[in-house]
């Protein structure tokens, strides 16, 4: 590219050297004849100082540029890079030649140099990126993307897209979007039953909850698979930790049991946290001294632990020690609730937990069932602060088991032929579990709102922009 990123200018030494700077203004200040123009690209968290001293030659277009730039425009400026005498900054330019490529005016500019609420900001979710905040969200989140995909191409898994519209339900929870091309409205008016036949899939179908299904039948034929995409979940959740869209992590691996699981889940975050630790420091110190003091130490004894293992059961009857401190009293059979996972991790094994074998009723209908025949071969990967980060689990890999299962749970055996057909030829353990990615950078950046960590989110009464 022709013009460096200031990232890259800022890791030169200033030595008087002609350099061109291109972003958006973030300040702009006047000391006598001085004009001190702060520009940020995005590039890094820190912007460069752009200095013009209006005693020296400078040409009209630039000073009329000048009189003109404000918060918010885009600008191109040119300029020597040279050291800065002011303290904090080892650089700045001095500027010759300034071109307002954009303008911003201050009436109107909603992005002016105060601090905004969140909830603000989600209003206009189309400029929030130009923040310190979310500009340094959105770099985290990138870096970590870019993290997972280093993470299972150098351990031999292969990346496959899993389809995004699905006749099958994951979950088996029915919280899912359906997808039509017929006439909603008319068929409304007409009070005629609803004709499949004539819709664009010919059944019904739906938004994806999960592509695991797909991924177990790529497993079962290239040992080491994952995929990385969007999912949806119609879930009537108006909270601070759900989005009805949202970016799940799911590998799968052939011949490989629920401690192989495990073990593939507490090596994957200690690897990213490490990323993060590493490669987004300058946001990570800006996170831990604006938004949530901490967060880089925790993030440190996490990579430093050996994750705790307990299985449901112990973890019911430690939580039940103290049952009368929770909002929801714990006994076996109950999904933990948030408050649970936090009191094991913080107050009982003062670290990561990964729990394991949970009553059958409270997981999904593809968990391997144990010779107790009450409890599943799943686990929860559970860190302090947040609770539940990873869940995944050992497959059934039985036919007759997994074909009970679904009937158990009130599933038609028909909608899973070519799954239950992974069972019938050459069936062999398999193991894997998903991540959400907005929880992963929730975690990391210690943002407390699972909105706030997307570009554009998706909830209940909410798909604007």
């Amino acid at each position: 590219m022709k013009n460096p990123l200031i990232k890259e200018l800022l890791a030169l030494e200033p030595q008087g050297q002609e350099v061109h700077v291109q972003g958006w203004v973030r300040t702009k200040r006047e000391l006598k004849n001085l004009v001190f123009i702060e520009v940020n690209d995005g590039s890094c968290f820190r912007s460069i100082q752009c200095t013009f001293d209006l005693n020296t030659p400078l040409d009209e277009p630039s000073r009329e540029a000048i009189k003109e730039i404000s918060t918010g425009a885009a600008v191109h400026i040119e300029g020597k890079l040279v050291p800065s005498p002011a303290e904090g900054q080892p650089l700045e330019v001095a500027g010759t030649r300034a071109v307002l490529v954009g303008p911003a005016p201050a009436e109107s500019y909603p992005l002016q140099k105060k601090r905004h609420s969140f909830e603000f900001l989600r209003e206009i979710a189309h400029l929030r990126a130009r923040t310190n905040t979310f500009g340094a969200v959105a770099r985290v989140r990138s870096r970590l993307a870019f993290a997972i995909h280093q993470f299972f191409q150098s351990r031999g898994f292969q990346y496959i897209h899993t389809p995004i519209i699905t006749a099958s339900d994951c979950e088996g929870a029915g919280a899912m979007f359906q997808v039509t091309t017929l006439d909603l409205e008319g068929l409304a008016r007409s009070g005629k039953p609803v004709d499949y036949t004539k819709d664009f899939f010919g059944k019904p179908s739906y938004l994806t909850v999960s592509g695991q299904l797909e991924a177990e039948t790529y497993a079962t034929a290239l040992s080491r698979v994952y995929t990385f995409g969007p999912t949806f979940r119609a879930e009537n959740s108006n909270t601070t930790r759900h989005l009805a869209e949202f970016w799940m992590v799911e590998p799968e691996v052939a011949f490989a049991h629920l401690e192989d699981d495990m073990e593939l889940a507490e090596e994957f975050l200690k690897e990213l946290f490490t990323v993060a630790l590493t490669d987004c420091r300058e946001d990570l110190e800006f996170f831990d001294s604006r938004i949530q003091n901490g967060i880089i130490r925790t993030l440190e004894q996490v990579v430093q632990s050996r994750f705790t293992h307990m299985t449901y059961t112990d973890a019911i009857r430690e939580l039940e020690k103290k049952a009368d401190r929770f909002e929801f009293k714990p006994s076996w059979g109950c999904d933990l609730q948030s408050e649970h996972e936090k009191y094991l991790t913080e107050e009982v094994a003062h670290g990561p937990v990964i729990v394991t074998d949970y009553p059958k009723e409270i997981k999904a209908f593809y968990m391997k069932l144990n010779d107790d025949g009450k409890t599943v071969r799943a686990m929860d990967v559970l860190v302090p602060r947040l609770g539940e980060i990873i869940g995944g689990s050992e497959r059934e890999e039985r036919l007759e088991v997994l074909e009970r299962r679904i009937l158990e749970l009130g599933m038609k055996l028909e909608d899973y032929w070519w799954y239950l057909d992974l069972r019938r030829f050459g069936t062999v353990p398999h193991a894997g579990f998903g991540l959400g990615f907005e929880r992963l950078i929730l975690y990391v950046t210690g943002m407390t709102n699972i909105r706030d960590v997307i570009p554009y989110p998706r909830a209940v009464g909410q798909a604007d922009f």
